[in-house]
């Protein structure tokens, strides 16, 4: 049976407009300098291939399988998916005193913005050097050329790989407009 080719085409748009909708969702959250954020999920599911999702049995035909997700509720799971992760870096850090045990780990570069946008962002590069997947809860600090913090952000990486890098973003509609010098205010490695 061939594929009709809008069904192809549909499956390629399906990712890039979650993707998209993600974006947009994380740059609506605003936050604030007690430790909240956005961030973007360093991992990617598609809506075919969820982690929390089985694969279709080989008996079962394509029209006995649920539908597909909308893609509004796919970018509200992975949106939510990223608040728990964050919000799960918030309490690790809570209880840390100085600025951690994981920042010779953490790396962290402002990321290029026009003039026309709302929210500063952060690339934050979390390297795992031990031999187990490990939880990372970063605080980065948006500060402006006065050293004066404007926000703070926490970003949760969960089971970075093993001597891999993974890469988080952090983002901040408060240091919005005003030119930022993102840092690692807190690393810690769980």
């Amino acid at each position: 049976m061939k594929a009709h080719p809008l069904s192809r085409r549909a499956r390629v748009l399906v990712p890039a407009v979650a993707a998209a909708l993600l974006a947009a969702t994380t740059a609506a959250c605003d936050s604030d300098t007690t430790s909240e954020g956005t961030s973007d999920s360093v991992r990617t599911l598609t809506p075919e291939h969820s982690e929390h999702e089985e694969s279709p049995s080989p008996e079962q035909s394509p029209d006995a399988q649920q539908s597909p997700r909308t893609q509004q509720s796919f970018a509200a799971s992975v949106s939510a998916e990223t608040e728990r992760v964050r919000q799960e870096a918030v309490k690790r850090l809570d209880g840390v005193e100085g600025r951690g045990n994981a920042v010779a780990d953490v790396s962290v570069s402002g990321l290029p913005v026009a003039a026309s946008e709302e929210v500063r962002s952060a690339r934050v590069r979390v390297t795992n050097p031990t031999d187990e997947p490990a939880f990372y809860a970063v605080k980065v600090e948006f500060v402006d050329a006065e050293d004066k913090v404007l926000d703070t952000v926490v970003v949760g990486v969960e089971d970075a790989p093993p001597g891999r890098t993974v890469d988080a973003q952090a983002n901040s509609r408060k240091a919005a407009g005003v030119k930022t010098f993102p840092r690692v205010a807190q690393a810690e490695r769980g």
